[in-house]
């Protein structure tokens, strides 16, 4: 049975649709109705992986016909009620307090570096700004397309001094299609840049919980282009890899990676190399960009909730509280989090500080494709003003 909306404490500057029904046409009709698409500039759509796409696309067209609708499918959802796997979430970002330009990057896979830096370019130059009101950049990428690395670093190039943000879609743990909505209509291998205008003070935040204290190893074979690695320490890359965290092969799972991330230094801070899967050979997949003769290191993990906790405590110059936190969370994170059973105190958290967002295959800021990462947008009442 669907929960009452009005139990959460919902935001001032954006309205929240969501459904649980089962039924996509269904989930997608009484989601749409509740976000007041009169006042509205875009929506951003959440979907669940095993929703047809299809059809929650043909219903947004009758329900949300005047308002853009952008966004992707989900590796899970983060509503008002916190974690969640399969509700359908509609974000409306409020016409008074946002502008937005879009531009659906496809094909993603092979990516045109030239391509993107023309159309980024002109479509910035294009996007008049508004006196007072600041600037950022959301990633929406198809989180199988193995381009997202190279795609950060390029936005991040192309849009100098626009703070960029986003998340890989998913496909909830199946890793077999990811889809990006850009204007009511789904897109195999696409990205999907927001550029956004918005009157409202914002922060950027990112963080994980993990130290770099284990092991140091070495990539020692590595296919680049598809992020496999065949060797570690010059040994089989997962039999050395199991032989570090201290168990077999066999029982390498998704809870297991998600519990003993590689890391990886870059200008002094260590990122996570996230593992996806076992494939034949003993080869290690992995879900960011990875080379041969790349030194890495185990990480040890930090306490969850209270990281979670300090790392949420916000505040703006007049000591304001978040109005909502747009949020990228990846998968292996809430994996970890429902084996170690804290979902249900993260979701707690996550309720009273009003984050909104999705589970992804992996995260991008400041440049970087990062996994294991909580990467967000914190939204402020306008600078000087009070949240209603």
């Amino acid at each position: 049975m669907a929960r009452d909306e009005t139990g959460p404490d919902l935001p001032a500057y954006v309205t929240v649709g969501r459904s649980e029904n089962a039924d996509p046409a269904c989930a997608a009709r009484e989601a749409a109705r509740n976000v007041s698409a009169h006042e509205l500039c875009f929506v951003i759509a959440l979907i669940p992986a095993a929703m047809d796409s299809d059809v929650v696309a043909e219903v947004f067209a009758e329900e949300l016909e005047s308002v853009p609708v952008f966004g992707c499918t989900t590796a899970g959802q983060i509503t008002p009620f916190g974690y969640e796997n399969d509700a359908l979430l509609l974000i409306g970002f409020r016409k008074e307090h946002f502008r937005c330009a879009s531009t659906l990057i496809t094909p993603l896979k092979p990516l045109s570096i030239a391509h993107i830096f023309e159309t980024m370019t002109r479509q910035n130059g294009k996007f008049i700004h508004t006196a007072g009101w600041n600037r950022l950049a959301l990633v929406f990428a198809d989180g199988l397309s193995k381009q997202e690395d190279l795609l950060a670093s390029v936005l991040e190039s192309v849009l100098e001094g626009v703070p960029v943000f986003g998340g890989s879609a998913g496909d909830g743990m199946a890793f077999e299609r990811t889809q990006i909505l850009h204007k009511g209509r789904f897109h195999d291998n696409a990205a999907l840049v927001l550029l956004v205008e918005t009157d409202l003070y914002f922060q950027g935040v990112s963080f994980d919980h993990f130290l770099p204290e284990g092991h140091e190893l070495v990539i020692t074979e590595a296919n680049t282009e598809e992020r496999l690695v065949t060797e570690i320490n010059g040994a089989p890359a997962a039999k050395e890899y199991a032989r570090l965290v201290g168990c077999t092969v066999a029982e390498l799972t998704p809870q297991v990676f998600a519990e003993n991330p590689m890391l990886v230094c870059h200008k002094q801070a260590h990122y996570v190399r996230a593992i996806a899967d076992v494939l034949e050979g003993n080869t290690l997949s992995f879900l960011a960009a990875i080379d041969d003769g790349l030194i890495m290191v185990m990480g040890r993990g930090k306490e969850i909730i209270e990281t979670l906790e300090a790392e949420l405590n916000l505040t703006d110059a007049m000591g304001r509280q978040p109005d909502f936190i747009l949020a990228f969370d990846c998968v292996l994170r809430k994996l970890e989090i429902e084996e170690k059973k804290l979902d249900e105190q993260v979701s707690e958290i996550f309720r009273r500080r009003k984050v909104l967002g999705f589970n992804t295959y992996g995260e991008q800021h400041c440049g970087l494709h990062m996994n294991q990462t909580f990467v967000g947008v914190a939204f402020y009442g306008p600078r000087g003003s009070l949240l209603p």
